[in-house]
């Protein structure tokens, strides 16, 4: 395990920078080409671990993938839906959530067996979500220890039963899971979603031929349209991008720009909690496309005031939760955060991965079933954190350990590569270069 030693930062941070890449519209677009006829030309797609695992899948589904990372695109060529073929092989989805659940909902319009297992940390969450409205459509499906967890077997079927089902918990992944399903559907099948989750999967779909509805809480899904491929030029991720935005807000001075940044009403709740908090950030040369916004965005160092965030804004900056703690460490008041118990089946839990970390570190954090209380401001001293192997929490430090007054020692920072491989490049790219990373690969 590579652990590193942040330093506190000596200089304000300046630069003009690209978003990176977005690891939640690459899962997606990816999967789109697989189910379309012809070849999906995807830019700007986000090359980690994850995304990777997803074009591993749907290789294994006799899906022809051509990848350039130095190009940052990737071709998928397919015949479509109904082309695609029982696995291979074992579906491994290593570390990713998304690709899993997502891939579950191909898996179930696929005639034969599909066996969907992943690292430690995925076998550890959540699938019964999945599982219980899969078995609506008629598909036989499973999963270890009263099906709870992965690995997940699925015996496919072509035609789907079309359904109705309602979302309990409000998750883009059981969404998507659950409209792709409905792509093999003998009738119309409808999804429930009484809070709104990101959009996503139902825009692209859309882009391509999809016949998907909305009615107030209702997503309709339409089956029998054949899916045409076409190009994507994906946004940048403001998921990664909340990282340099919160260092940016944080150091005295900063004066940051970061282009190309995707700005879907669904996904930016964390730039709208932050406006309220009183950050000074703008957004210029926003467009739109197959309903999907970008533009550009100018953060400059803020004095913050603390936040509330309840259950109904919790879906738009869920990814954000644990470096939006940190920043309220150094917000004036206190910040409460209600209805994330979510956060406890990530890749860690991190409520209290982030409670803990920032308890080490000097703060006053306040640990609760579904969220966290955080006074602030406060000075935070160095010290050593774990990154839990996710790599949130561990980008998260890394801005933590910018404002110290003393090194911060962050125990494992490979799981940075599975959603930012670039960002210490891009931290560097900005000003800040006080870091040591120790490697102990022999």
């Amino acid at each position: 395990m590579d652990k590193v030693r942040i330093l506190p930062a000596s200089s304000k941070l300046i630069g003009d920078i690209l978003c990176p890449p977005d690891k939640s519209f690459s899962h997606r677009a990816a999967m789109i080409g697989a189910l379309s006829s012809g070849e999906t030309l995807i830019h700007n797609f986000s090359f980690c671990q994850d995304t990777w695992s997803t074009l591993h899948c749907l290789e294994l589904f006799g899906v022809t993938i051509q990848a350039y990372p130095n190009q940052g695109v990737v071709k998928v060529t397919s015949s479509g839906k109904d082309g695609l073929s029982e696995p291979s092989d074992i579906l491994d989805v290593g570390n990713s959530g998304t690709t899993l659940r997502l891939i579950a909902g191909i898996s179930a319009g696929i005639q034969g067996l599909s066996v969907l297992t992943g690292d430690q940390s995925i076998r550890q969450r959540p699938m019964k979500r999945i599982i219980d409205p899969l078995r609506k459509t008629g598909v036989v499906i499973g999963g270890r220890d009263g099906d709870r967890y992965a690995p997940l077997y699925i015996i496919g079927k072509n035609p789907l039963r079309a359904f109705h089902h309602t979302l309990e918990i409000p998750s883009a992944q059981v969404k998507s899971c659950l409209l792709f399903a409905a792509l093999w559907g003998d009738a119309p099948s409808f999804i429930k979603e009484p809070i709104p989750s990101r959009n996503h999967t139902e825009n692209m779909l859309q882009a391509v031929g999809g016949d998907i509805r909305k009615q107030n809480e209702i997503i309709q899904v339409y089956p029998g349209k054949d899916l045409i491929a076409r190009p994507f030029h994906l946004p940048g991720d403001a998921s990664s991008a909340a990282f340099l935005i919160a260092a940016a807000l944080l150091i005295s001075k900063s004066h940051l720009i970061i282009r190309n940044i995707g700005l879907n009403p669904t996904r930016i709740g964390m730039v709208h909690c932050l406006q309220r908090m009183g950050a000074k950030i703008n957004l210029f040369d926003v467009s739109e496309e197959w309903g999907e916004q970008q533009g550009h965005m100018v953060i400059e160092h803020s004095i913050l005031n603390s936040f509330e965030i309840n259950q109904d804004q919790i879906p738009a900056l869920i990814d954000e939760i644990p470096i939006l703690s940190v920043l309220a460490t150094q917000a004036h008041g206190r910040s409460i955060i209600r209805g994330a118990g979510e956060l406890r089946v990530k890749e860690s839990d991190r409520l209290h991965a982030i409670s803990e970390n920032l308890n080490r570190l000097g703060a006053e954090v306040r640990e609760a079933d579904d969220g966290l209380v955080i006074s602030g401001p406060i000075r935070l001293k160095g010290g050593k954190v774990k990154s839990y192997h996710d790599h949130r929490v561990a980008m998260s430090m890394v801005i933590a350990g910018l404002i110290a007054d003393a090194p911060v020692e962050i125990d494992d920072i490979e799981c940075i590569s599975i959603s930012y491989p670039n960002f210490f490049n891009d931290l560097q790219k900005i000003g800040y270069r006080d870091f040591e990373i120790e490697s102990n690969k022999v």
